[in-house]
């Protein structure tokens, strides 16, 4: 009965903001952002988004990080100066919050900026707040991927390719996930594990090597689909270990002349660098 209560009554504390005068309707958004970035920044379970935070040495995380965090001092601008004009214009607050969680990430933070779970679910503000940048990362498999298949044959059940729909995803007994920045299909239910990296940068060794054994272990019970964003790097990247842990592969080499010979694109320059030998 207090639950109900309790819900009623921060409702109309909402709803209040509508009828007083020194209020707009813009101040409904921009406190729900103000709250959910409240909810990401103090999680109910997981990591907090900043716990452990040093600042990369990496050159490429480092360039990425200025590159989103222009992206997002570029909307604040917007918001800032188009307020001016219409208070519309503040819903470019949203974006630009949301790069500047992607350049915190990229400065150091790592992939728990995302709040994904190993299940492939994510937390509600996390999808919320960072909703901008995942139609960014969605139009932008849309433009890449729109003339490639979706997933190619590599071995014995195990594909690669981009991140699945979830009627593609049904299709496999497993899906093994590599993609920090997107969430599970709703609909989704094959078995689904994840092991969330950060887009563009090398896997991380230890949890590449991680993801090739819990594929080997899934393949064993059927097919299994191993995404990423594109099905380019990340994926590309724990499947060529798994060729080489397993020694269907004797050499990083060899794993990615396998995989381009798949008929997927590949960037595995650095990926596969410190492969398995």
């Amino acid at each position: 009965l207090l639950l109900p209560l309790w819900h009623g009554w921060s409702f109309l504390i909402g709803a209040s903001v509508l009828t007083t005068w020194q209020h707009h309707f813009i101040d409904i958004p921009t406190g729900a952002l103000l709250g959910f970035f409240a909810l990401w920044l103090f999680p109910r379970s997981g990591a907090l988004p900043f716990a452990g935070f040093r600042l990369t040495n990496d050159a490429k995380a480092r360039r990425l990080a200025r590159f989103y965090a222009l992206g997002a001092v570029l909307a604040l601008a917007g918001a800032a100066l188009g307020a001016f004009l219409c208070a519309v214009a503040l819903f470019l607050l949203w974006p630009a919050l949301a790069l500047a969680i992607v350049a915190f990430a990229y400065a150091g933070a790592g992939e728990k900026v995302f709040q994904k779970s190993a299940d492939g679910t994510m937390t509600l503000a996390s999808r919320v707040l960072l909703l901008p940048y995942r139609l960014g990362a969605r139009a932008n498999i849309w433009a890449w991927t729109r003339n490639l298949a979706p997933q190619v044959a590599i071995a014995e059940g195990v594909f690669l390719g981009r991140f699945p729909t979830a009627s593609e995803a049904n299709s496999f007994g497993t899906v093994i996930d590599l993609a920090a920045e997107l969430e599970k299909p709703a609909t989704t239910d094959c078995r689904w594990i994840s092991f969330p990296m950060i887009d563009l940068l090398p896997p991380p060794l230890a949890i590449r090597q991680q993801a090739a054994g819990a594929l080997e272990n899934a393949r064993r019970d059927g097919t299994v689909l191993v995404c990423c964003a594109l099905g380019f790097q990340r994926s590309a990247g724990v499947v060529a270990e798994w060729l080489v842990a397993t020694g269907r592969a004797g050499t990083p080499a060899l794993a990615r002349e396998m995989l381009a010979a798949a008929g997927r694109p590949i960037h595995l320059a650095e990926a596969t660098g410190r492969a398995a030998s």
